[in-house]
């Protein structure tokens, strides 16, 4: 793939944002899949990087399954999840024959294929654009960062859960955006207590505040707290649309909120 290529596949998206958590396990995929959305239900087209390659769970959580991956002159074409082609996703996910098959690849292979994800995928038109990274600081987010500005990235939104173990990761993870040169868009503190299904009361099983403690120990800003709740977890689990199912609920409003501060934010960098 050529320069050119390489520059027009991501020409035409306006903003790039990383997903980011210092561990695994605190809903960062979930996060990225209601975000985006949200965003596109507020009139955006988005497209959803899922560059996590031992957890590809995106296209499960989107409902689109096991899909073929055709190719275009400018190089991969996203998989649309709508006929409108407003939200395009691509996902190591889409690669894999079995999707109970392990990626058991070497730190180089997987640069190279992250080095193809951000490069060959034609995107076309994009407001924004959200890549879904594992957890950690490692050598795929080296790779990500190091093909992504030979266009541009916004800055990075961080994932953590209220508990002090959390937050202790997302710490250092603040710490590598700042060695790297990215700016952090805000923190979001998810899994922020529990709602009752039945009388929508919320009780704060991980504790509460983590995530807003320290963004203001760091300096950063505090996007939020999205509550654990059994609707948004049917629906991911299932593939379905929260934002547009429960337009009535906390988590609705929480999440809508969060995406609203994250275009405020991108249009004024």
């Amino acid at each position: 793939m050529d320069q050119s290529n390489e520059d027009g596949n991501l020409s035409q998206v306006q903003h790039v944002v990383l997903v980011l958590s210092g561990k695994g396990g605190v809903g960062k995929s979930t996060i990225t899949t209601e975000l985006a959305l949200a965003l596109q239900h507020a009139g955006k087209k988005v497209g959803i990087l899922d560059v996590d390659l031992c957890g590809p769970s995106i296209p499960r959580m989107l409902n689109v399954g096991q899909t073929d991956v055709h190719q275009c002159d400018s190089g991969w074409v996203p998989v649309y999840t709508d006929a409108q082609k407003s939200l395009a996703l691509m996902s190591i996910g889409f690669l894999l024959e079995d999707p109970d098959e392990a990626v058991v690849w070497r730190g180089p292979k997987k640069t190279a294929m992250i080095g193809q994800f951000v490069s060959d995928v034609a995107w076309g038109e994009l407001d924004v654009l959200l890549v879904d990274t594992p957890p950690g600081t490692s050598d795929e987010h080296l790779a990500v960062l190091e093909n992504l500005k030979k266009h541009r990235v916004d800055g990075a939104i961080l994932v953590t859960t209220p508990q002090a173990v959390s937050t202790g990761d997302v710490r250092r993870e603040i710490t590598f955006c700042k060695k790297t040169g990215v700016r952090i868009l805000g923190i979001i503190e998810n899994m922020s207590g529990f709602v009752c299904p039945h009388c929508s009361e919320c009780s704060n099983v991980f504790s509460k505040g983590g995530g807003e403690e320290l963004a203001k120990l760091t300096g950063s800003v505090f996007l939020g707290s999205v509550p654990l709740d059994p609707l948004l977890s049917t629906s991911i689990e299932e593939g379905k649309d929260f934002i547009q199912s429960f337009p009535d609920s906390a988590t609705f409003s929480a999440i809508s909120s969060i995406s609203e501060t994250l275009l405020s934010s991108l249009q004024t960098a």
